[in-house]
């Protein structure tokens, strides 16, 4: 008997995104899985969209941390689309790094990062209805 399994596709709550400007552009980076823990990043299964996105040495895209050395400081975009975590290994998925954030909606805590440390186009919106 193969085995099965139920999962359900959507894009998430992308409430994050503060214009259309920059979605038909994502590009398609691959997730370092091993560097999203499981309580932080996906507790329910999915690493959620609008995650701030770091690259490191390798290449691959790890979570941003404000201030984090070895690459992690240094934005490079957002996780455009909710991700199913499956097994260890690594998964391609798609990433917005030009167009406008509301960084209220992010799904974690998020410092807007100085202008040495942000590879990305994204203009910053806060507060409530941006």
């Amino acid at each position: 008997m193969p085995r099965l399994r139920t999962e359900q596709f959507g894009a998430g709550d992308q409430r994050w995104l503060g214009s259309a400007h920059g979605i038909w552009e994502c590009q398609t980076v691959t997730l370092d899985i091993s560097a999203f823990t499981e309580n932080t990043y996906w507790p329910d299964g999915y690493i959620l969209s609008g995650t701030p996105l770091a690259r490191i040495a390798s290449g691959l895209a790890v979570p941003y941390v404000s201030g984090g050395g070895t690459g992690t400081g240094v934005l490079w975009g957002f996780l455009f689309t909710d991700q199913s975590v499956i097994g260890t290994g690594d998964i391609p998925a798609p990433m917005l790094d030009h167009g406008r954030v509301k960084t209220e909606f992010l799904p974690v805590g998020f410092t807007v990062p100085t202008a040495a440390n942000n590879r990305t186009t994204v203009v910053f919106l806060a507060g409530a209805g941006s």
